[in-house]
C-alpha cells in the first residue's frame, strides 16, 4: 500500500502494516489531535497521532537503511526481521496515548489494574525513581502502550500480521526496562536492541525528527524546520563490546546542534504556547475536581473509546464550571508572564494580592531545557549516542554529549510563569497590578 503524506510525501507501507494499521486500536489515534489544545492558538494544527505514527514508521526505514547500508548481514531475513520489528515498534510508540493532552493521565487507574503481564520481568537498573516499579503508581499512556501491544486485540493482528516477530520483541523497543526473552536482537554475536531502541526513541530519535517538521508544517512556523535529510545521511553506529549504538558522523555535529535547539524553540514558542498552557490548566482542575465524572478505564476494550471527540462530548454535557469553560471556549487571561532562568516571586505576589481582591486566578509555570542528558536518568546513561570521524578512522569515538558545547550553553533551565485571571475580572484585575506596582 502506498500513502500520499504533505511532510514525506509517498510513503511505502508493507503488509504488516497495513493490519496494523486498519486494526481498531490504531484506527483510534484518528481521533487523537497530535497537539491537544494547540489549534486553539495554531488552527492548523488539526493533525492526528495517527499520521504522526505513520511518518515516524517510514523515517525509521529510512534510518536504518542509512545506518545499515555497509553492514554485511549474513542473510536477508535477519535483515528484514529486525526492519520490520523497528518499524512496527515506531508505528505503535504512541498507541496507548490519552485524549487530549498528558493531562487525562491524571485521571488513569492505578497501574495495576492494567495487568500488564509483560512488567513482571524488568531491567531495575534502568530506572531512576524506584517507585516507577511499583504496581501501585499510576498508569500513563506507555503502560496502555506496552498493553495494547502485548495484550489486546492488536496483539492478534500483530502475531498474524508477522509470525516470527512476537508483539514482546516489539513492545521491548519502545520500554528499554523490558527483558528480551531469547535471542532475537543477536546477529553474529552482535546485539541491536540498543542501536534500533534510540531510533524510537533517543535524543534523535524518529519521533522528534516527525513531529517538529510536522508541528512546524500544520503551525505555520519555521521553529521546527530541521535538516533531516543531512542528519539521516550522517547516521551510523558504534560496536561498543559487542553491543551496536546510535552515532552520528562529526560532520554533521552542526545539524544536531540546530535538531536540539529546534525543539527547544518549539516548546518556548509552540508547546508552551499560553492559551494550550491555560486549556490544560483549566483541563486540570476539572478532572482533580471532587466532581468530576470522567475517567480513563483499566479495560483496554474500553480504553478504545477515548478520543478526544469523547471528552470534548464529556465536557459540553456536565455542569462543573471549569469543563463549561473548555466547552464554551472561554479560557482565563494571560495578565502577566514572566520568562527568566531563575526562580522569581512576583507571580506569587501578585496572585496572592488579587485572590485577597476576591479575583480568581491560574497560576501556571512550565520549564524547557534543552536535553534530558541533563537529567543524567539511568536509561540515558545506558544508552549513549556517540560522534564518530570518518575521515579519521583513528579517532576515537565519544558520547555525543561530550563533543559539542551546546548542552554547556544551554544547561540553564528557561522558566515561564504566567498569572491567568477569570476573563470577566480582567480589566479590574490589570488596573489593580497597575494602581499598585505590583
Amino acid at each position: 500500500m502506498e500513502l500520499r503524506d504533505p511532510i514525506h510525501g509517498s510513503i511505502d507501507i508493507s503488509d504488516a502494516e497495513e493490519a496494523v494499521i486498519d486494526s481498531v486500536v490504531f484506527q483510534r489515534l484518528r481521533a487523537i489531535k497530535q497537539l491537544g489544545f494547540s489549534e486553539f492558538s495554531f488552527p492548523g494544527a488539526t493533525h492526528n497521532r495517527m499520521i504522526h505514527s505513520i511518518g515516524v514508521s517510514h523515517l525509521s526505514g529510512k534510518v536504518f537503511d542509512q545506518v545499515f547500508s555497509d553492514f554485511k548481514f549474513p542473510n536477508t531475513k535477519s535483515k528484514q526481521r529486525l526492519r520490520q520489528c523497528l518499524k512496527l515498534a515506531a508505528l505503535l510508540h504512541d498507541i496507548g496515548h490519552g485524549p487530549l493532552s498528558h493531562t487525562t493521565e491524571e485521571v488513569m487507574p492505578p497501574l495495576k489494574d492494567l495487568n500488564v503481564k509483560s512488567y513482571e520481568n524488568r531491567r531495575t537498573d534502568l530506572v531512576l525513581i524506584e517507585s516507577d516499579f511499583t504496581l501501585d503508581r499510576q498508569a500513563n499512556h506507555e503502560d496502555y502502550t506496552i498493553k495494547f501491544i502485548t495484550d489486546s486485540s492488536l496483539t492478534d493482528v500483530l502475531k498474524r500480521a508477522c509470525p516470527d516477530i512476537s508483539p514482546l520483541h516489539i513492545a521491548c523497543l519502545i520500554d528499554k526496562t523490558l527483558i528480551c526473552p531469547d535471542d532475537f536482537f543477536m546477529v553474529d554475536g552482535l546485539d541491536f536492541r540498543s542501536i534500533l531502541s534510540q531510533i524510537v526513541s533517543s535524543e534523535l530519535d524518529c519521533d522528534r525528527m516527525d513531529y517538529l517538521e510536522r508541528d512546524a508544517y500544520f503551525c505555520g512556523t519555521n521553529y521546527g524546520r530541521v535538516e533531516l535529510t543531512w542528519l539521516i545521511a550522517n547516521l551510523t553506529y558504534n560496536n561498543v563490546n559487542e553491543e551496536l549504538f546510535l552515532a552520528l558522523n562529526r560532520k554533521a555535529l552542526y545539524a544536531f546542534d540546530d535538531f536540539l535547539l529546534a525543539r527547544h524553540h518549539m516548546h518556548l514558542m509552540v508547546y508552551f504556547h499560553h492559551k494550550s498552557v491555560v486549556y490544560e490548566e483549566i483541563l486540570n482542575r476539572y478532572l482533580t475536581s471532587e466532581d468530576c465524572e470522567f475517567y480513563l478505564p483499566s479495560d483496554i476494550n474500553e480504553y478504545i473509546a477515548c478520543t478526544d471527540y469523547a471528552l470534548y462530548q464529556h465536557l459540553s454535557k456536565v455542569s462543573n464550571p471549569w469543563a463549561r469553560r473548555i466547552a464554551k471556549r472561554q479560557p482565563y487571561k494571560v495578565l502577566f508572564e514572566l520568562h527568566s532562568t531563575t526562580e522569581d516571586n512576583r507571580p506569587q505576589e501578585m496572585q496572592k494580592r488579587l485572590e485577597q481582591e476576591g479575583i480568581s486566578t491560574i497560576l501556571a509555570g512550565t520549564m524547557a531545557r534543552l536535553s534530558k542528558y541533563h537529567a543524567a536518568a539511568p536509561e540515558e546513561k545506558s544508552f549513549p549516542i556517540y560522534v564518530v570521524d570518518q575521515y579519521d578512522r583513528l579517532a576515537k569515538a565519544y558520547p555525543i554529549e561530550e563533543s559539542t558545547e551546546i548542552f554547556q550553553k544551554y544547561e540553564e533551565i528557561r522558566r515561564i510563569e504566567r498569572l491567568y485571571v477569570e476573563p470577566e475580572s480582567f480589566h479590574r484585575a490589570e488596573k489593580f497590578i497597575i494602581d499598585n506596582k505590583l
